[in-house]
């Protein structure tokens, strides 16, 4: 399953009040807050879903559907318990979940520990196959590649895209490297030219401001809604960034900053919205 396509919202419409993400990576943000945190064998009442998600401004028919299409797309299963619909999650998204909580959690934003090395990814692919390239650039964007040339892409450290290469069925036509640059090599340009780096910076500053702000003014009370929309817009921020080293972005690059409110914000909303799911969260043991 793609990662990008199952967790991007980078299609969401910006408001006032920040990106505005998809239902689907708002749903997968509550199975990641309250099930695969609490116990992964959990199943939620579809009415329960529908409750938590509507504080975000999903509506129960935008929730319904996209319960359904994850059920289809093999993300969610269904389990009856009386008259009443639960869902749980499937092992493929238990699988997501984890990548992004450790991109989210683990890695985060501030790469203080780059080694030097780069991974290179060169392909040509036919003419015919353009759903392939599409494909192949999308999860390479979303693995941190940039396009150093239209048919060579670069990502700072060793990455592992053996496996997504294999799955999009491109292999024969893929070569991988792993590398050091030349001390020729001009690394601070070749970085402005490979990423939008001011694209990226005005997410994270976009980002701060909100949620400083937010922190100024208190979690409120819903601190469910409240720290579902910052998990969501935190994946939002990060997703377009590949951690680039930081001893070659410039001295005011906005990521730490953000981080660290991000940081606040989920110390402050974690007790009081896992205590609150468990008085509303109408679950059952996944069978």
């Amino acid at each position: 399953m793609e990662n990008d396509v199952i967790l991007d919202t980078s299609d969401s419409p910006d408001t006032p009040d920040g990106p505005q993400p998809r239902p689907q990576s708002l749903m997968l943000a509550f199975f990641g807050n309250h099930v695969l945190e609490e116990d992964d064998d959990l199943c939620v009442y579809s009415g329960s879903i529908i409750d938590v998600l509507g504080r975000v401004g999903v509506g129960e028919h935008a929730v319904r559907s996209t319960l359904t299409r994850m059920v289809n797309r093999g993300l969610l299963r269904r389990q009856r318990e009386g008259r009443r619909m639960y869902f749980g999650l499937t092992p493929q998204a238990t699988g997501v979940l984890h990548d992004g909580r450790t991109r989210i959690w683990k890695q985060g934003a501030v790469n203080d520990d780059w080694d030097g090395a780069w991974t290179l990814l060169g392909f040509s692919l036919p003419d015919s196959w353009k759903r392939q390239r599409h494909d192949l650039r999308s999860r390479l964007a979303w693995s941190g590649f940039g396009a150093l040339y239209s048919g060579l892409w670069i990502a700072p450290g060793k990455r592992d895209i053996a496996g997504i290469v294999a799955e999009l069925g491109v292999s024969a036509h893929v070569k991988i490297f792993h590398a050091q640059a030349d001390e020729t090599t001009d690394i601070e340009l070749m970085i402005r030219d490979t990423w939008d780096l001011e694209s990226i910076a005005a997410r994270y500053v976009t980002f701060d401001k909100r949620w400083t702000a937010q922190l100024d003014a208190g979690s409120g009370d819903d601190p469910i809604g409240t720290r579902l929309r910052l998990v969501s817009e935190w994946l939002w921020t990060i997703r377009t960034d590949p951690r680039l080293p930081a001893r070659h972005l410039p001295p005011d690059w906005p990521a730490r900053p953000a981080q660290e409110t991000f940081r606040r914000a989920a110390a402050q909303t974690e007790r009081p919205a896992h205590l609150l799911a468990r008085q509303l969260l109408d679950t059952a043991q996944l069978r």
